[in-house]
Order: C-alpha cells, then structure tokens, then sequence
C-alpha cells in the first residue's frame, strides 16, 4: 500500500492466544517480530515444558532457522492475543535493510552468546576441565544478572526523573545505557524505563551518558528508531553532547529531566 510506514505490513498475521507457532526440533524457514500480543518460547525438560522468557512488542524470535538452517531449538506459543510479521528467508535481508535496529539486536545477541560461551570455557580450563569438543556451538547464554546486583550502589553522580511519573532513576557509573530490558539479549540497561515506557516506543538500548572530565554527555544510540532530543534539539547518533543540570532528554516521546550530584 502506497505511503504505509511499514513496508511489511503485508507480512503481519494475527494470533490468537494458546496457537503453537512452532515446537522444538521442528523444520523452520521463518522468523517472527512481535507487533503486539506475548509469546512464551518453551523448552523441553524432562516430561514437561520450561518457559525460558516471555517476549513482547519489537522483540524476535526464530532467526536460527534462517541463518543456520538448523531444527527449532525451542517452541513458540502464543500467550496473549496480536500480530506478528512472518519473516521468510527470502526477505530477510529486505528486513535488515529496512530496519537496522533488529540487524544490530541480533548482532547483540549472539555477542552475547559467544562471550559467555569463551566465559564458560574459561573457567573449565581454570578448573583443569578439558571442554567439550562442541562447546562453541552448544552452549548457551546465563540468565542475565539484575543490575543492582552487579552496580555498587554508592552516591549517585547524576539522575532522571520522569516527568510524567516522578520516578527517579540514579546513574551510578561514568557510563550508563538507557533504554528498556531486553529479554531476547537479556540485557539489562542501567537506566531502565521499562515500566515508563507503556507503547514500547524506546529503544532496548536507546542512549547513554558518559561522564568525561567534569562534564556529562549524552549520545543516541546505533540503531535506535524513534529520535533523541536535548532541550527540543534531535541528537545525531553516536554523538557525544553535552547535557546539563536542569536540561530535558526526551526519549521517543518520554521526558526526562537530568540532575547533577545525589537523589535528595
């Protein structure tokens, strides 16, 4: 359809709640984005079903089938009721074309993997434990920590605060990513807006803050979607600027107002 903002809008299926999208070991050549609705991706342990995360909007799912062509890892049902885009092989790559966020996501992902597989193996080696010889290729990513439980929580450097709720949401580090919980990567941001951000219109990874010198600088993110604005002004990606006491970082359509020095 001529002017629709979203060229695979012709891809989008609806699903009702209890549909099985696809179980584990099965053939696939399709991936899935989630417009709307939930989709519970289980494994198989012992006589039942694990549920190992929930996704929702702007999450992915299936994308191994594609590159690897290998089996269902896992299953996919849906949760609640809404519509997913059907990605095939064939317009997979118009897919990463047109939406870069989910090519540097997937990228993420299995980043992710591979650290914590070379992690794994480390720590096998230390422990004189010789690794299995399909290592690489088997193991998979820790459930990720919550940030609290890895951040020492000393006085705060800087702050948010939601304009629309109030909450106030403390940096800690010298660098801290804003953004929303990832459950595909399991990626935590140190600013989490997850609950502020009802329309899931931030990006997972959406921005950070970097503390140099004396002075606070704030820079979009490679891949965000939806805009980045410091006082009315739209941030050019990747680049550092300087962000001030009392200035408004507006993320997508959510402001927040930035404050120098402890929550008080």
């Amino acid at each position: 359809m001529a002017g629709n903002k979203n060229p695979f809008a012709k891809f989008l299926k609806h699903f009702e709640s209890g549909h099985v999208l696809f179980k584990e070991g099965e053939e696939g050549e399709d991936m899935y984005i989630i417009q709307s609705g939930r989709v519970a991706i289980k494994k198989k342990v012992g006589e039942g079903d694990t549920t190992l995360a929930i996704l929702e909007k702007g999450d992915f799912f299936g994308e191994m089938s594609i590159l690897e062509r290998l089996p269902r890892s896992a299953s996919a049902e849906i949760v609640e009721s809404g519509d997913l885009i059907v990605i095939s092989g064939e317009i997979f790559g118009d897919m990463i074309k047109a939406n870069p966020e989910i090519a540097v996501r997937m990228l993420r992902k299995y980043s992710i993997r591979l650290r914590e597989t070379n992690r794994q193996i480390e720590q096998m080696l230390e422990q004189g434990i010789r690794p299995p010889a399909q290592a690489s290729k088997t193991s998979s990513p820790a459930p990720a920590a919550d940030a609290a439980s890895v951040t020492i929580q000393g006085e705060a450097l800087a702050y948010f605060i939601s304009t629309q709720s109030g909450n106030v949401f403390p940096i800690f580090k010298p660098m801290a990513l804003l953004g929303r919980f990832d459950s595909v990567t399991g990626m935590q941001p140190d600013v989490d807006l997850t609950n502020e951000d009802h329309s899931r219109n931030i990006s997972r990874r959406h921005a950070r803050v970097v503390l140099k010198n004396g002075t606070f600088f704030v820079a979009e993110e490679i891949g965000t979607m939806n805009g980045t604005f410091l006082n009315g002004e739209k941030l050019v990606t990747g680049v550092l600027t300087p962000i001030k006491d009392k200035d408004e970082l507006v993320l997508c359509r959510l402001p927040l107002k930035f404050k120098v020095g402890a929550v008080r």
